[in-house]
């Protein structure tokens, strides 16, 4: 069996989900070739999961492969491709993405999902996606994409809907989601055994249902507890705020959500950022700060020659066991709302709904409609999405600015005039990381 892993430079996802993988009995004497064009990155990625290896006594076969002309060999009758790529990197590009619109009063905090940074990205993603589409067709089409790369749902929603790539969207957040509400609140007695229920679309999706072991409906008093809880400063008010104003609460962070809607990054109402605790500029830190933090664990790395590692609770070697081994599980992943999996979101839209997996493949799960504010909430980022797949597909510069109307947090903040000037300063400044638009 061959795992790919395209975009190794990655290291820290290289170490958790390969490394994930050499923990699994059924997967440690799998082939993984490592991808990338960033030799140095790539190499010191196989130096971390070499380390790994050795720690876990695994026999795994681990082999490198650099630049574009190694792409197809690195594919070649490959069974699970990994795609963690992020193209033009945090320099340039993520500055850019967060300076230029600065500079028109629009701040973010994450831009990697929605926003215009968030759609600036995936506009430069999607055709390396699609070079990425047509060796897989051609090498490995067999073979089953697991995207982790952001904006997962334009770029999942893109291969999906515009190639014939296998292919699943994976993100962290939902796995995690109740346990660690439940901790927040002071609940944790109600951990074990627990039922839920989460749907929506990726970093909006919403928990829906939580029940305890005995089938009692936990919502009533998570709601109690969480208006009571926000009345003081603490680190995920703004999803707090969701469960007070909206009913529920959302997979993904106070700080990615602070972008996602027209209500707490505000330039008329700036004490919002205080209270509500928005880290603006967060993504271009938390950058700088991980690879400080890489650096020195790749020194320690090198000083130690073994690590061991535990398995942690992302979803790509419980992908690739269930279909190995036949044994089902179920995750938490991004398709085509087909078939109506949500019945009020639309059939193009990309959701984040309950997946069984097995030796058959993966097979999404109806969750039938979700509450009408929560689709509401949602459609407000799909439409982007959307439009911004169209402008990737068409490469009509007007569906650029469309899509970048339809922004919630750019519609609240900027005119139209406005909106449309920083688009075309975005475009010429990323230059040939972008397509030319007409």
């Amino acid at each position: 069996m061959k795992i790919t892993f395209l975009g190794a430079g990655s290291t820290i996802f290289v170490r958790n989900l390969l490394g994930d993988c050499m923990c699994s009995e059924h997967l440690q004497e799998c082939e993984i070739a490592l991808y990338d064009i960033d030799a140095v990155r790539l190499e010191e990625s196989k130096v971390i999961l070499d380390a790994i290896n050795r720690g876990l006594g695994s026999h795994a076969v681990i082999k490198t492969y650099h630049g574009v002309e190694m792409r197809k060999d690195a594919l070649r009758n490959a069974n699970f491709i990994i795609n963690a790529i992020q193209v033009g990197g945090y320099d340039p590009c993520t500055i850019t993405d967060f300076e230029i619109p600065k500079k028109y009063g629009l701040r973010q905090t994450i831009a990697d999902t929605l926003g215009i940074g968030g759609i600036m990205r995936g506009l430069r993603t999607i055709p390396v996606l699609q070079d990425f589409a047509r060796d897989i067709e051609e090498v490995c089409p067999d073979a089953w994409l697991l995207n982790y790369v952001n904006p997962m749902s334009i770029l999942t929603g893109y291969l999906l809907r515009y190639t014939g790539v296998k292919t699943i969207g994976l993100c962290h957040s939902v796995q995690v989601c109740s346990e660690r509400l439940l901790k927040k609140l002071g609940m944790e007695d109600s951990i074990a055994g627990r039922k839920e229920r989460i749907a929506g679309i990726n970093h909006m999706a919403w928990l829906v249902e939580l029940r305890d072991k005995n089938g009692v409906d936990l919502y009533p008093e998570i709601r109690r507890r969480a208006k009571e809880m926000n009345l003081q400063k603490h680190d995920d008010m703004i999803r707090f705020d969701y469960i007070e104003k909206f009913g529920y609460y959302c997979t993904e962070s106070s700080e990615h959500n602070a972008e996602y809607n027209p209500f707490y990054i505000k330039s008329r109402y700036p004490e919002l950022i205080e209270r509500f605790g928005i880290p603006l500029d967060e993504y271009p830190r938390r950058c700088i700060k991980q690879i400080a933090e890489w650096s020195r664990e790749y020194e320690e790395l090198l000083q130690a020659e073994t690590t061991v590692r535990t398995r942690s609770n992302e979803y790509v070697s419980r992908i690739i066991e269930a279909m190995v081994t036949g044994t089902p599980d179920v995750i938490g992943g991004n398709v085509l709302n087909t078939g109506g999996l949500i019945e009020n979101l639309p059939a193009d839209a990309c959701v984040e709904v309950p997946c069984l997996i097995d030796g058959a493949g993966i097979i999404p799960c109806k969750v039938e409609r979700l509450p009408v504010q929560l689709a509401a909430m949602n459609m407000t980022n799909i439409n982007p999405q959307l439009i911004a797949i169209e402008a990737a597909v068409t490469r009509k510069r007007e569906h650029v600015y469309q899509a970048a109307m339809l922004d919630p947090h750019t519609a609240a903040e900027l005119s139209l005039d406005d909106i449309v000037k920083m688009v075309d300063e975005l475009i010429e400044a990323h230059g040939d990381w972008l397509p030319k638009y007409h």
